[in-house]
């Protein structure tokens, strides 16, 4: 089984640029309700994740970031990330990927030059197991 079937490409998901400011990355998870977002540079390699988490251990360590206008003056790629969600090779097997989608919610694929093309999801596989009935329980 081919995990590309599974992708979603990177045109298509909710992402953030490293050179994003903070307010940006905020409002885009909270208009889609995300806790975790991945982050990628202009030349679409993958950055790693975004937590609410991380931003939140950011705005404490930098009391100015309270203010909306001087969350504006903080980029994305400033933010230290308690853990990034490791990405897969798009030409990985389906066990590789399965594992690491039982830890996250989302997995990063890259293609064969580190490029960030998009993510697998954890919901996505698993509606496609029940469809197929591959669940035993």
């Amino acid at each position: 089984m081919n995990i590309q079937s599974f992708l979603k490409p990177f045109y298509e998901i909710t992402l953030v640029y490293d050179d994003q400011n903070l307010n940006e990355a905020l409002e885009i998870m909270t208009k889609h309700r995300y806790t975790s977002i991945p982050v990628i540079n202009r030349d679409q390699a993958y950055i790693g994740t975004l937590t609410e988490g991380d931003v939140l251990h950011y705005i404490l360590s930098h009391a100015e970031c309270l203010n909306p206008e001087e969350l504006k003056k903080h980029l994305v790629g400033e933010v230290k990330r308690h853990r990034d969600y490791d990405p897969v090779s798009v030409e990985s097997l389906m066990p590789t990927l399965l594992s690491k989608a039982s830890h996250e919610n989302f997995v990063p694929i890259i293609d064969q030059n580190e490029k960030f093309i998009g993510i697998i999801t954890r919901k996505t596989l698993l509606d496609y197991f029940f469809e197929h009935n591959f669940l035993v329980l």
